[in-house]
C-alpha cells in the first residue's frame, strides 16, 4: 500500500485547485479522475442507500462519496455507497478504515466506468470487500461481485434491471430491488 501521505498530498493538492461543483474527485492507481453527478446517478444512489436505511436504520455507517483508503498504489476512492460492519470505527485521522467496509456499490459513469469493472473491481476484491455492486443506467444491468480471493471475485452475477438481487445470503442480508432503478 503507498504512504498515506503522499495520498494525502495528492488530494491537498486537489483541493486548492477549483473542482467543478457535482464533480466526484477519486484517485485510482495513481491517476486523478473526475465524474460529474448525474440526476440519474444520485436517484440510483438513492435507491441504494433508502435500502440499506431500511434494512440497518437511519444511524447505520452508510456513507456515499467520502474518501476512503484502499492496498494498493495510490488508492483513494470516494465509492458512491459504502457500508460498513457495525463496530467500525475512523482511524486517527478521522477516515473510515477499508478493512470495516463490508458493502460497496457504484453507479457507472461513462468516463470512470472501465475503473469501476477493472481496477476498483480488483481493489475491492484484494481489500477483501464481501459484496461488491455494479449499477449500469446506460446498459440497464447490474453485476454483482461476492466472495473475495486472491484479488477477484469468485462469483459474479449480472441482472437486468427489474429482476431483483438477491443478498441474503451475504453480511447484507436484503434483496435489493432494482424497479426502479433509472436509466440513461
Amino acid at each position: 500500500m503507498a504512504e498515506s501521505g503522499e495520498l494525502d498530498d495528492l488530494f491537498e493538492r486537489l483541493e486548492q485547485m477549483h473542482v467543478p461543483e457535482g464533480y466526484k474527485v477519486e484517485i485510482v492507481e495513481g491517476d486523478v479522475f473526475m465524474a460529474p453527478q448525474r440526476d440519474v446517478h444520485w436517484q440510483t444512489i438513492r435507491r441504494i442507500v433508502r435500502a440499506l436505511e431500511d434494512r440497518f436504520g437511519l444511524d447505520a455507517p452508510v456513507t456515499s462519496d467520502v474518501r476512503i483508503d484502499f492496498p494498493g498504489e495510490l488508492n483513494g476512492f470516494a465509492p458512491d455507497v459504502a457500508k460498513f460492519t457495525d463496530s467500525a470505527e475512523k482511524d486517527e485521522r478521522g477516515r473510515w478504515r477499508y478493512q470495516d467496509v463490508e458493502f460497496v456499490a457504484e453507479v457507472i459513469s461513462k468516463g470512470t466506468a472501465a475503473n469501476d469493472y477493472g481496477p476498483k473491481r480488483r481493489v475491492y476484491a484484494t481489500a477483501g470487500i464481501p459484496v461488491y455492486l455494479i449499477a449500469d443506467p446506460y446498459t440497464g444491468r447490474c453485476r454483482v461481485f461476492t466472495h473475495p480471493q486472491d484479488g477477484d471475485y469468485k462469483v459474479d452475477l449480472t441482472l437486468a434491471y427489474g429482476q431483483p438481487i438477491d443478498l441474503t445470503d451475504t453480511v447484507v442480508g436484503i434483496t435489493l430491488s432494482t424497479d426502479d432503478f433509472p436509466r440513461d
